[in-house]
């Protein structure tokens, strides 16, 4: 009878936000910052990551209300302004 040990488990990596680290330096250097914490990074990319996704809801609502399966501009500029 042959049992399989394995010896060293296999853990899947942290999820990494969709969002990038890098272009938040950028935004942050754009409003003036001269260093960013890779940590300030990450959080903002969490913070508009939320933001994001609300409005992506509200624009879907909008667009489902218009009776359309498709996402407009005018829809996502409603959904901003709402949210």
């Amino acid at each position: 009878m042959f049992i399989y040990k394995p010896e060293k488990l296999f853990v899947m990596p942290r999820k990494r936000s969709i969002i990038a680290a890098a272009p938040m330096v950028d935004i942050f250097k754009q409003a003036g910052a001269q260093r960013v914490s890779d940590s300030a990074a990450r959080a903002l990319s969490e913070i508009l990551m939320e933001r994001g996704l609300e409005v992506a809801k509200d624009s879907l609502k909008y667009a489902m209300h218009a009776g359309r399966k498709t996402i407009k501009r005018e829809d996502v500029l409603l959904a901003r302004k709402g949210a």
